[in-house]
């Protein structure tokens, strides 16, 4: 598939899935709106785009990015990553998101 092509194809899927999941973000949080842990953010949120194989967003996993990145990205958003506000998780939480994306190993080829 050409480079055009699968950046088209990009492009539409993140327009199809980043709403849905902004929407829907709360809903995945426990009943009283708050969150586990990072690792309960990742898995139930970030997982949505960030574990499909760099089809919708970049793989995170193996490439021991610093906390401060991932809030400092999940905060202000970057490209087709939205912004996320402290309403959706808070400072503590997302620290715990960033340190959480830090130690997941890289994913074995196939």
């Amino acid at each position: 598939m050409s480079t055009i092509r699968m950046k088209i194809k990009t492009l539409a899927l993140t327009s199809l899935v980043l709403p849905a999941i902004l929407v829907s973000f709360t809903a995945h949080a426990n009943s009283d709106g708050s969150w586990d842990n990072g690792e309960h953010v990742y898995n139930k949120v970030c997982a949505q785009c960030h574990e499909t194989g760099g089809d919708i967003g970049p793989v995170l996993s193996g490439r021991n990015l610093a906390p401060i990145y991932t809030v400092t990205i999940v905060r202000q958003g970057l490209r087709a990553m939205p912004a996320f506000p402290a309403s959706a998780v808070d400072d503590d939480i997302l620290q715990q998101v960033g340190e959480y994306i830090q130690t997941l190993p890289a994913l074995a080829k196939e």
